[in-house]
């Protein structure tokens, strides 16, 4: 499996970017009062990145040593996924008012830019470590 490791990575990698891509997307023509967002089509090509990301993820999980989770950069990124889920879903469903949904959506963009940042640094302060180491 660990000969695979590369092309895993680039998939998980790719799968981030097409994700956080059509969230951005999907977030600005809510804001912008467009219907297309919410079309099965697109939900469904939402769902797709996010399985293709998540297998990815945890395909990488069962392949890379156990003294990776050791500095807890791995853990932090899992924790702050969870909260841009739940703020994307108060961004793109939940949000009772456009001003709701607004703020959930930069907040959302924001913890998925913490996201990629602890991911880069492979360190729990992710952009935080940058403007203080």
């Amino acid at each position: 499996m660990i000969d695979f490791y590369p092309q895993i990575k680039l998939a998980h990698i790719v799968a981030i970017v097409c994700s956080g891509v059509l969230f951005f997307m999907r977030g600005s023509a809510l804001l912008a009062g467009m219907r297309w967002p919410m079309a099965a089509p697109v939900r469904y090509l939402s769902y797709g990145i996010d399985t293709v990301l998540l297998t990815a993820a945890m395909m990488l999980l069962t392949i890379l040593p156990g003294a990776l989770f050791a500095n807890g950069w791995l853990l932090v990124k899992v924790m702050l996924v969870v909260c841009y889920i739940v703020l994307g879903v108060f961004a793109l469903r939940r949000g009772r008012s456009q001003n709701v949904r607004g703020v959930a959506f930069a907040a959302a963009l924001l913890v998925y830019a913490q996201v990629y940042f602890t991911a880069r640094t492979h360190h729990p302060l992710g952009v935080l470590y940058l403007w203080f180491a």
